[in-house]
């Protein structure tokens, strides 16, 4: 499973031209799932993305996370974090989580995530989605499970 994340001072989704999520400041996650990704990959990136250190301490160190600032969550699916990109000038997708496997892996994040932790929102799975941002650093980290 892999994880774009970006501090955010706020950000939206929308399909069709109907905003279907909104969040101040926080994290915009951006979700790749690949073939091998289980529950236990979903578990371990949400304790991931709650805890990480990317927020600002009284220092201006990167020491506090999301949980500690207490800040939005916005978690997207985004099957092209999952591409083959090493070779070619083309993506290739047949290191993407199927689907089926990759919709039921995203909902179980997000079930955990809004059992876990208070400020989620989520896009749509599959859905072509318009996801407005301002990166607030800017700050974005890959993470990997």
């Amino acid at each position: 499973m892999k994880a774009l994340l970006q501090r955010v001072s706020q950000a939206s989704v929308s399909i069709d031209g109907c905003e279907v999520a909104r969040i101040g400041g926080g994290l915009l996650v951006f979700i790749g799932i690949e073939p091998d990704d289980t529950q236990h990959s979903a578990e371990k990136m949400l304790h991931k993305l709650l805890n990480y250190r990317v927020f600002a301490d009284e220092q201006e160190r990167m020491n506090k996370s999301l949980t500690d600032t207490q800040g939005d969550l916005l978690l997207v699916s985004q099957f092209t974090l999952a591409a083959d990109t090493c070779s070619g000038l083309r993506p290739g997708f047949s290191t993407a989580a199927a689907p089926a496997q990759a919709e039921v892996l995203f909902e179980q994040l997000v079930v955990l995530a809004q059992q876990r932790y208070p400020n989620v929102q989520t896009g749509q799975f599959a859905a072509n989605m318009q996801v407005q941002l301002i990166n607030d650093g800017p700050v974005t980290f890959l993470l990997e499970i």
